[in-house]
């Protein structure tokens, strides 16, 4: 028999990605680069504007899902209030670098946020190991994207 008071791992699902996704959604639109970011000197290795949206967009199904893996197995584990905190810090940063254009602000944020998802993945791994490597394209993107952030300080 079922208890009423745990919700369906489907429902779980759709909230985690409903939040991961919609916050990024929210975010996003209301801190798009403008012509400050546009004046930006870039580093050569800067990808083209149209390729973030789509990798946001899978990277937020990821991270959806790996949050949704972890509330369902250990919903007050420390992996869980990491996970809560890398989302803090994610939606943090597009705010601080593109509508503050605080750009040593946004490189702290961001290795805060880089800091969260590795705790996330060392965390995880011992509860849920796919919500560990679901992460892991995360971290790569994030890690790319504080070098990005870097250099865009050392070149303005």
């Amino acid at each position: 028999m079922n208890d009423l008071k745990t919700p369906k791992p489907a429902l779980v699902l759709i909230l985690f990605l409903a939040f991961s996704m919609g916050g990024g959604l929210l975010i996003g639109s209301v801190s798009r680069p403008d012509g400050w970011f546009a004046a930006l000197v870039k580093p050569s290795f800067q990808p083209p504007n149209w390729l973030f949206a789509p990798v946001w967009t899978v990277l937020y199904v990821l991270i959806g899902i790996a949050g949704a893996r972890i509330y369902q197995v250990a919903p007050k584990s420390a992996a869980m209030r990491i996970w809560f905190a890398q989302m803090l810090f994610n939606f943090l940063w597009s705010p601080i670098f593109f509508m503050a254009h605080v750009l040593a602000l946004a490189l702290v944020v961001i290795l805060m946020l880089l800091a969260s998802i590795l705790a996330f993945i060392l965390k995880a791994r011992s509860v849920d190991r796919t919500a560990a490597m679901l992460f892991l394209p995360y971290a790569l993107w994030v890690s790319f994207a504080s070098l990005l952030n870097a250099s865009l300080i050392a070149l303005n």
